[in-house]
């Protein structure tokens, strides 16, 4: 009963409704081009599994400096949204980007295409996200809402873009970044005319974490037991799921338009189940603890990945990568309760940002190219196996150094 009034007065809550509109384009806009950018750079432009690394390592590198200044600047801006509206009009133009200037670039002058995307990606949509996501955050606390209803709706606007994205990708890749420079004006639009909570109070005590405090984190070892456990789990499978499973799907069908149809609708189902399990997740982490979901998370991880390097048949690899909408929820639910449950609050969200954000980017820097030269030479299959081995060196890292439940509770305790 009570989730139901919550319900109700959320549905007539205007800033709720604006926050959830708001992730709804955002993450359509992103997941229209997004889900199928690995395959455009390997089917459409015909690079190497090198290339590609490369050029997600360069994204990487943008998004760590922009994660930090783009905090700092929110920081100041409060609820402002002066940022989102920067970020919001440079995502407008990743349509004529991608199609008259990123594209030909790549093939012709291939470190200039790589510097100039890296830069306008970033800036529009890699290092954006945790603005868009924090923002929504902080509203939610002063208006009464919970965010994750909210955080609902851009895991939907992903799930129904990569419906579509199958689709008109198969006709022409061109128009998955047109359609994504019309969402981005639509999100534009909202943002500077819908404007539910410009009356709100600044908030006094701003926990957001600044440079300063995130170097005094890691002077803490276990910090840096949560960064390497990080490193050799979430980044690997960053890697594999972003990097290399699009166009490894894709060849698994007689022809290109098929696997890009294809994986659109797998991507889309697996987004929707990733939704529902958000909501179940911390039933289980509440009945299991939060050591144990975090360890689950990790496991099922290493099973998708070496799943993939082992099962031959497309409906068994299809099968195998819907676990992914149980690991995702398992493993970053978890992990965020983790850092609030043995750290102070106060501390939390600089511990989430130094050992999960830009511990997970840094990993993709260094691993995105070595990782690539490895396809390259084995093979998708064998380099899965690589991964998965790594994967299960996290799960048994992770068993002997994450603490458990009951030990050092320097946070909010479980109730």
């Amino acid at each position: 009963m009570k989730n139901s009034i919550n319900l109700k007065q959320e549905i007539k809550n205007p800033s709720y409704l604006q926050s959830a509109t708001t992730l709804f384009l955002y993450f359509s806009s992103w997941g229209i081009w997004w889900a199928f950018f690995q395959i455009w750079l390997t089917n459409t432009l015909h690079m190497s599994g090198t290339q590609v690394g490369e050029i997600f390592s360069a994204n990487s590198i943008i998004t760590v400096i922009l994660m930090t200044v783009y905090g700092g600047i929110q920081d100041k801006l409060d609820i402002k949204r002066g940022l989102l509206l920067v970020c919001s009009l440079i995502s407008v133009l990743v349509g004529p980007f991608f199609i008259f200037v990123y594209g030909p670039l790549l093939k012709n002058s291939f470190l200039v295409g790589l510097i100039l995307g890296s830069l306008l990606l970033s800036m529009g949509f890699l290092a954006a996200t945790a603005v868009y996501e924090a923002l929504s955050e902080r509203i939610s606390r002063r208006t009464h809402f919970e965010y994750g209803h909210a955080r609902m709706f851009g895991s939907l606007g992903y799930a129904v873009s990569a419906i579509f994205a199958g689709l008109i990708f198969s006709i022409n890749p061109d128009l998955n970044f047109i359609a994504s420079s019309v969402l981005s004006l639509m999100l534009f639009l909202e943002l500077k005319y819908w404007y539910p909570d410009k009356d709100i109070k600044k908030e006094v005590n701003n926990s957001s974490p600044s440079i300063k405090d995130m170097f005094r984190v890691l002077k803490r070892l276990d910090v840096w037991k949560m960064i390497i456990f990080v490193m050799l789990s979430w980044t690997f499978y960053t890697v594999f799921d972003q990097q290399m499973f699009p166009g490894f799907y894709t060849k698994l069908f007689a022809s290109p338009n098929a696997g890009e149809r294809i994986y659109g609708l797998l991507n889309s189902l697996e987004v929707f189940g990733e939704s529902i399990m958000m909501i179940v997740i911390p039933y289980v982490m509440k009945k299991i603890g939060v050591r144990k979901t975090l360890l689950l998370g990790v496991t099922v991880m290493f099973i998708r990945i070496g799943g993939c390097g082992i099962a031959k048949s497309i409906i068994m690899i299809s099968l195998v990568k819907m676990l992914h909408s149980i690991e995702v929820p398992l493993f970053m639910l978890a992990i965020i309760r983790y850092f609030t449950l043995h750290y102070d609050v106060k501390l939390s969200a600089t511990l989430y940002m130094v050992g999960f954000q830009i511990a997970a980017q840094v990993g993709q820097i260094i691993l995105s190219t070595p990782l690539g030269i490895l396809r390259d030479n084995l093979g998708y299959r064998s380099t899965f196996l690589f991964v998965a081995a790594i994967v299960f060196i996290a799960v048994i890292f992770g068993f002997f150094f994450i603490e458990k439940d009951d030990q050092n509770v320097g946070g909010d305790p479980l109730s």
